[in-house]
């Protein structure tokens, strides 16, 4: 069946199909009882404008790609939702791509979204080759990348402090008395695990330990979690705090320190990062560091509505947020003996 044109409509209501272009882009100089006429044709007729043909000889589509690593993570979510916010308010549609920071996905997604004509991308890398081709998806839209930086990349970036924020809670467990700290890892070929893990040493160097601290390398992952922690009781380490990459992890260390009879925080303290919704639900409450997800999807819509409207030329702008500490009961309990 063939689909029914703008020609079609015009010829019902007697009018050219320039009036009818007028009348659906609600433009002034139509008459009132012509654009009457024009309306009542195409509902007659169930007439259907292809908003993406008419954007796109205008040169834009009003929409917005986002690709992020792992949309079951929490933080996430809340970084799409400040994106998509500013987004909306400026009349943009988000299509959202989940990448399960799989390099192969990554660049599925988005050679998809410059393949639907978005007007710009915002990028979460989640593996170590996202470089290449988004240094090309660059060449065609404006991309700005959110919560972890990609070397040499020519587009405006949105992150938080990652050393401080890791800094910050390893001086918390050093003053409260804990000496042996172990630390797990997300990936270090992102930005975002190796800034923790250097802020994590800088804060023993600085209280002078310098003995190699419990590191192990995890995913940012629940199960990881877990199973390191299940790894830490293994090696009898000596720790008496655990700091975990991010709330998830965190998270699955807590769950496997009670599930083999550990107290925490009395026989062992664990710190997260994020301050994911669930950090406050779970007993006891994890102490961990704040990072403004909502802000950081907000920003980084910002700045690509400006470049798309019209700000392409400027130098790329890097945001670098303030974390919070946020301590709770996970860290409250007393170290050594009684």
């Amino acid at each position: 069946m063939r689909s029914i044109t703008i020609r079609d409509v015009a010829k019902r209501a007697g009018v050219s199909a320039s009036t009818v272009s007028r009348v659906l882009n609600h433009t002034t100089g139509v008459r009132e009882t012509t654009r009457k006429q024009v309306e009542e044709a195409i509902r007659a007729m169930g007439y259907s404008p292809n908003h993406l043909a008419r954007s796109l000889s205008r040169g834009y589509t009003r929409t917005v790609g986002v690709v992020l690593p792992d949309i079951s993570n929490p933080f996430f979510p809340v970084l799409a939702r400040g994106i998509s916010d500013v987004a909306s308010c400026q009349g943009y549609t988000v299509i959202l791509c989940n990448s399960d920071g799989d390099a192969t996905q990554e660049e599925a997604s988005v050679m998809t979204l410059l393949e639907r004509h978005v007007d710009g991308i915002i990028f979460v890398a989640g593996h170590e080759n996202s470089s290449a081709f988004i240094r090309r998806a660059c060449v065609t839209v404006p991309v700005v990348t959110v919560d972890r930086e990609i070397e040499g990349l020519p587009c405006d970036t949105v992150t938080v402090d990652n050393f401080k924020g890791a800094y910050e809670i390893t001086r918390h467990l050093l003053q409260i008395g804990h000496v042996r700290v172990a630390f797990i890892t997300g990936p270090l070929y992102l930005s975002t695990a190796r800034k923790r893990l250097e802020g994590f040493r800088q804060a023993l160097k600085d209280a002078g330990i310098y003995d190699d601290p419990p590191i192990l390398h995890g995913d940012f992952k629940y199960d990881t979690g877990y199973s390191l922690a299940r790894e830490l009781i293994r090696l009898k380490c000596g720790a008496t705090a655990v700091i975990a990459s991010n709330d998830l992890m965190a998270i699955g260390v807590v769950r496997c320190l009670q599930n083999a009879g550990f107290s925490v925080p009395d026989d062992v303290a664990v710190a997260g990062f994020d301050d994911i919704f669930v950090a406050s639900m779970i007993q006891p409450a994890l102490t961990t560091v704040a990072q403004p997800a909502y802000r950081m999807g907000a920003l980084a819509a910002e700045m690509l509505l400006r470049r798309i409207s019209g700000d392409a030329g400027a130098e790329p702008a890097s945001v670098v947020l303030e974390p919070v500490l946020v301590v709770r009961e996970s860290t409250q309990g007393k170290v050594g003996p009684s």
